[in-house]
Formats: C-alpha cells, structure tokens, sequence
C-alpha cells in the first residue's frame, strides 16, 4: 500500500491518524479467525497426545495377546559347570547335569625349522592335512620358495584347510602349530607331510599332535556326548553352554514374571490413556477452565468402546470369564487396578485359562488381542481418531484461505479510505484556498472605503 504520510498537509486535519485507526478498526476483523486457528491448533496438539497414549496401548496390548508370551520359560542354574538357554519348546522340570569333559579342539605342531623367514621350500608343492575323519583331508598348495611364515599364510588363506595356522617359538626353534577349527573328536587333525615340504630345511625333533576330543556329560544319568560345548537338544528346548568339568542343578519353569510385566504394562498404559482423556476433557467450574478436547466426540469413542470391550468378557473353554478371574478390577473413576495376588494364583491354578482369557484359544483373539484390533480402528486412516486430527487440520487450512481474503479485502478497504481522504485533503485545501482568497478581498474593500472618507 501506498505512503499515506502526505495525508492532511494541504487541509491540516490528522487524517494520517483517522487511517490508522480505521485501518486498525478493520484489522481487528481478523483476531477471530486468529483465534480460531490457535484453537485448532490446541486442538491438534490434543489429539497427538491422545494419538501418543493410545498407540502405547496398542502395544502394551499387543504384547498381553502373543501367545508366546504365556509359552516362555527360564532357565536357572545351580554351580558353576555349565550356563543354559530355554526356548518355548523347553518344558518345565528340574534335570541333574554333570559334566565329565569339555569337547577340545586337536592340534599338531611341526617339526622345528630355525629361522621362520628363511626359504625352506625349493620348489612348489602340496601340504597335505589329514584327520580323524576322513572327508575332511584335503591339500593346501605352497609356493616355490616359502618359508615357514609363507606356509602359514598359505594355510590359513585356504578355506577348504579346517585348521588355524600359527608360528611357535619352543625356545630351541619354530614350529608351524595348527589347530583343528572345529572341537571334537572326529575334526581332530592327525597328520602332515610337513618334512617333505620343507625339503631346505634342517628340521629337528619330532611334530606334536593333541588330539581333540568329545564333550561328556550326564544329565539325570543319561550319558551324552557333544563334538561341541554347546550342547542342544539334550534336553528339549534347552542349549547348554559347557564352562568346566563338575555338577549342577538346572530348573526349567513358566515364565511368569514376564506375563506379570506384560500385565502390570497393560492396566498402567490403560490408566494412563484414561487419565490422559480425563484431563484434556475436563472443566474447572473454579477456574473456568476447559480441557483443550471438551465435548469432543472421537475422545469420548474411544473411551466408550474400550470400556465397552473390557467389560464384555472372555469366553474360555465355554464359560464367561471376566477381569476379575485374573486378578483385574474396574474402579470408580474408570481406572484399571491389578490384583497381584490374584493373578499368582491364577497363573498356578491354570496357566492355560489366563493364556486364553488374553491372548485367545485360536477361535477368538482374546481380550487383548480385542483392544488390539479396536485400538488399531480408532488410529487407522478412517478411525475416530484421525479423521477428527484430519477435521482439525482442514479448518486450519480454510480458515487460513479466509484469513487471506479477508486481508486482501481490508487492504481494498484501507486503500479507498486513503483515496477517499487524499480526495477530502485536495477540496479542503481548495476551500482554505479560496476562504483567504475571500478574506482578502473583503479586507481590502474594507480598507478602501475608509479611505474614501477622508
């Protein structure tokens, strides 16, 4: 918009001031529509939050329907022989577990050579790696005047060796060790052609080998043997972790401090998106006060319909079971309250039951798997929760669409006041003009009159 700031120099009247305020009058038109945009602002920023409460829901509830949760197990260990790990294939008990052997790996070291960097090989030719198992011979190809260390390396870039190759100093010379990459008996290395290879050598004493051996266990008096001290499956659904020769006790049992834990998530998830609902519909008569979602109809769908499925019950194997069966309780306010005891109780008398009334028995999903799928309604492109989130954010947009025309029309209005002022400025001017113009012809009849009088 044009400078008005010449405005009134020719009338002198304030008509600077007079368009601002009329200029400052029309403005004000727009504070509603601000206002309105700053609530659904607030409003947008409510329904993120109770977006974030009921996704934390969702997965809290997830968790209570995963029937692998009610099929897990642990594992604890008595001494120090072995460790173990239990799978949902494990099965509750208590086994007796000695360990006689750790499985070792076998190992051979050559003859002694007295520089490892010297040639020891004349011409190109084959190492020749045998074991205690057969199929696992094979034949490593040595250059043309390798020395011990180019062996070694030869060795150990040769996928097909099955052994680790180093360099030992015994204090009287070198020896090329290798060990066999596998534990047990059956991948012990036994054997190598390691004096006709170093043909330019003089090698000294004899090679040294180890051989490796099987692990040994018992467990409950059943002897059981591993190429591995890794041991799975000797008891179902368990892997022990072989440490050192002795005894121990190994417990398998329920899981049931992690149900506990996925219980106590659930009903505290649920409180708090309860309280959070709570507290962004409230009024405070007091303070006159509104929460930011009072009256909002998406809010009170969601509390209805997961009220609505918590209090419906599960049926399990044909008969109605309800919160209180595992240990679960509605207050006064709408909260949920956890009977620890009860659910203890529950999990003892009947394991199977508490999996069913949460997690389902196969022919319906259970009361948490229920809030699952209601929960992922209310958040899903058409739910209550979103489209009233998409509502919000569409009146911001129009409401911004006609806070725009609404400005280009005050700017409209201000620039014809301003015209319309710079029109008055003109005739007044005039008028002033044409007014002193007036007053002194008057004066100056006046004063020829006067004069012709003497």
């Amino acid at each position: 918009m044009a400078s008005i700031s010449s405005l009134g120099v020719g009338s002198g009247l304030d008509l600077n001031g007079l368009l601002g305020q009329l200029q400052q009058s029309e403005q004000a038109k727009l504070e509603p529509i601000q206002q309105q945009v700053q609530e659904q602002k607030v409003k947008i920023s409510a329904y993120g939050e109770m977006q974030s409460v009921l996704s934390s829901f969702q997965d809290a509830a997830s968790k209570l329907s995963d029937t692998s949760l009610f099929q897990g197990h642990n594992a604890s260990v008595s001494g120090d022989a072995f460790q173990a790990a239990v799978n949902s294939d494990a099965a509750a008990g208590e086994y007796s577990v000695t360990v006689n052997d750790l499985a070792t790996a076998g190992s051979l070291a050559t003859q002694r050579v007295d520089d490892p960097t010297a040639e020891i090989s004349s011409g190109a030719t084959d190492l020749d790696l045998t074991f205690e198992d057969a199929a696992l011979d094979t034949t490593v190809a040595i250059d043309a005047d390798s020395s011990l260390e180019g062996i070694r390396d030869a060795v150990n870039a040769d996928p097909e060796a099955a052994v680790n190759a180093s360099i030992v100093n015994d204090g009287a010379g070198y020896r090329l060790a290798l060990i066999s990459e596998e534990t047990g008996k059956q991948a012990s290395i036994t054997g190598t052609n390691f004096a006709a290879v170093a043909d330019q050598a003089t090698l000294t004493d004899n090679t040294i080998t180890q051989a490796g051996q099987d692990a040994s266990l018992d467990v409950n008096g059943i002897a059981i043997t591993s190429t591995t001290n890794q041991v799975d499956d000797a008891i179902q659904g368990v892997t022990l972790d072989l440490q050192q020769q002795g005894s121990g006790t190994l417990s398998v049992a329920r899981d049931d401090e992690s149900i506990r834990e996925a219980v106590t998530g659930f009903v505290e998830s649920y409180n708090e998106l309860k309280g959070t609902a709570g507290r962004l519909t409230a009024f405070n008569g007091e303070e006159g006060e509104a929460g930011e979602l009072i009256g909002d109809s998406a809010v009170r769908t969601i509390e209805s319909r997961l009220r609505s499925n918590l209090a419906a019950g599960v049926t399990v194997d044909g008969e109605q079971g309800l919160l209180s069966d595992v240990g679960l309780s509605m207050t006064v306010d709408g909260t949920l309250e956890l009977d620890q005891g009860q659910l203890d109780a529950a999990l003892a008398e009947d394991p199977a039951a508490v999996e069913a009334y949460f997690a389902g028995d196969g022919t319906s999903p259970g009361l948490a798997g229920r809030l699952t799928e209601t929960a992922e309604q209310l958040t899903s492109d058409n739910g209550a929760l979103t489209t009233s989130l998409n509502g919000a954010e569409n009146r911001i947009d129009s409401l911004n669409d006609r806070h725009a025309r609404m400005e280009a029309s005050i700017e409209q209005t201000v620039e014809r006041y301003r015209t319309q002022f710079s029109q008055l400025d003109g005739m007044v001017a005039q008028m002033n003009q044409t007014s002193a113009y007036l007053t002194q012809q008057l004066s100056n009849l006046e004063g020829g009159q006067s004069g012709g009088g003497l």
